[in-house]
């Protein structure tokens, strides 16, 4: 049977977490609607673009090789989340009044996996560590609310493609690394706020990604590796964006 981690409580208690913050903005988007229209010709522009900053918690769900039990030495495993940063460049095109496309030309996505293993004849745990550079190319729908004021809500969803640039599905064998797949498919969902100042849009937003394929490369040589058959990427990410200037027509 798996212990309880501090990083599996996070796993608990982050629906909590997120909803508090969501209410949060959502108050905070309530006064903020009261104030002079800002940027009012904005929704008549086709295409605009933005930038990005973001903090990301991520983990593995693994799935247990079959012939896991068999297994002398490891007794369980546990994908513990981890936090990093993104950043990227978004180009958004407002197909009509309620609904945009949103693409990212430019979208890197720092982040660190975490693996605890149980061993038998060992006290404690054993952590083992895969670190993720993605270069990652989401296309998105995004349905917005109608504008108040200087405010307004939107949800989105879509699909991914994940590329990892410091992928070790390549490395040389070590006992004690896991290796990973270089690419990925994924969907995602989430829900955000615009705040419209003088000169510049305030978009915070809360995503969940959800990794459709199998990023695991199993060796039978790997202690570590050889115990998991399937890994799927689990993400969940607080982004900042700051939309501005687009082209009009």
């Amino acid at each position: 049977m798996q212990t309880s981690q501090p990083g599996h409580l996070l796993h608990l208690y982050r629906r909590q977490v997120i909803s508090a913050v969501v209410l949060l903005l959502w108050g905070v988007g309530g006064a903020f609607a009261q104030r002079e229209i800002n940027m009012s010709g904005h929704d008549e522009k086709p295409y605009y673009f933005g930038i990005i900053l973001g903090y990301n918690t991520s983990h593995y769900n693994i799935t247990q090789h079959p012939t896991f039990l068999q297994r002398d030495t490891i007794r369980s495993i546990e994908s513990l989340n981890s936090g990093r940063v993104h950043l990227g460049i978004l180009a958004n095109w407002q197909v009509t009044e309620r609904i945009d496309i949103r693409g990212y030309p430019l979208h890197l996505i720092f982040s660190e996996k975490k693996f605890d293993y149980t061993e038998k004849g060992l006290t404690g745990t054993t952590e083992q560590r895969v670190e993720s550079i993605v270069m990652s190319f989401p296309l998105q729908v995004r349905l917005k609310s109608d504008r108040i004021g200087n405010f307004r809500v939107y949800t989105l969803a879509g699909g991914k493609y994940d590329f990892d640039l410091a992928s070790n599905a390549g490395a040389r064998n070590s006992e004690n690394i896991v290796k990973v797949k270089k690419s990925d498919l994924g969907v995602e969902g989430g829900i955000g706020f615009q705040f419209f100042f003088k000169y510049f849009i305030f978009s915070p937003e809360i995503k969940f990604s959800y990794g459709l394929t199998n990023v695991h490369a199993r060796d039978e040589s790997l202690r570590y590796s050889n115990v998991i058959d399937k890994m799927n990427s689990r993400m969940v990410m607080f982004s900042l964006h700051f939309e501005g200037g687009g082209l009009g027509f």
